[in-house]
């Protein structure tokens, strides 16, 4: 996945809003209002430099980097939108029907409990296989065969603010015989109401557990601190 800070400057901002607009622009296009020449130009030169704007037959265009980044931008005001996480989560049972979890080492939502779960990544090449791998990474090697269970939206509200919103593709999968590494920890069903979990992650197990074909929830929940 392409990673772009924001862009801050004004001139910068000015450039990329013309670009935003337009397939190619000229150089004398491009440039802000009462913005000195020499200015402008080294501020176009850094945009090329970072990737972000390329010149081609006709004038300038957007680079690869650049169309990463003004896909992220609100167009009217040029400022990068909080936009949904979208992630793959996976329910996996053994033989007793018990649920693989693990409690969280970082922010947000340290020390509690949830599924191995993980963002999509650009070059994953389904929507399975960035499940597979998530779980080869929280849960190690494995044989488990995951089936697209269902999807969750999720919204955690913090007094009158959304703080996170993330789209969550739900996977299920059942092991025969697995020992978890001391990060993880079966968890029986009925054992698991006990549990601080991180927001929505009790409905989703037992919204998965319907073994519906397919399903789709959504999910309003309050932070906890």
């Amino acid at each position: 996945m392409i990673e772009q800070a924001e862009i801050t400057h004004h001139i910068q901002k000015h450039i990329l809003g013309v670009l935003l607009h337009q397939r190619t622009a000229r150089f004398r296009d491009m440039r802000a209002p009462r913005v000195d020449t020499n200015l402008y130009s080294y501020h176009l030169t850094q945009l090329v430099k970072g990737g972000l704007v390329k010149k081609v037959d006709g004038g300038y265009s957007l680079d690869t980097k650049g169309l990463a980044y003004v896909d992220r931008l609100n167009a009217d005001k040029l400022f990068i939108r909080p936009q949904p996480k979208i992630v793959t989560m996976a329910v996996i049972q053994n033989g007793f029907g018990d649920v693989l979890m693990y409690q969280k080492w970082r922010q947000p939502f340290i020390e509690r409990w949830t599924l191995p779960f993980g963002k999509v990544h650009n070059d994953d090449e389904s929507i399975t296989i960035a499940a597979q791998r998530e779980v080869n990474e929280k849960v190690g090697a494995i044989d488990v065969t995951l089936r697209h269970a269902g999807d969750a939206y999720i919204r955690v509200h913090d007094s009158n603010a959304t703080i996170i919103t993330m789209l969550a593709h739900v996977f299920h999968g059942e092991v025969a015989d697995f020992t978890p590494a001391d990060h993880l920890q079966w968890i029986k069903l009925r054992d698991l109401e006990s549990y601080d979990t991180a927001p929505a992650i009790k409905e989703i197990v037992a919204r998965t557990l319907f073994r519906d074909p397919f399903f789709f929830e959504e999910y309003d929940a309050d932070l906890v601190k």
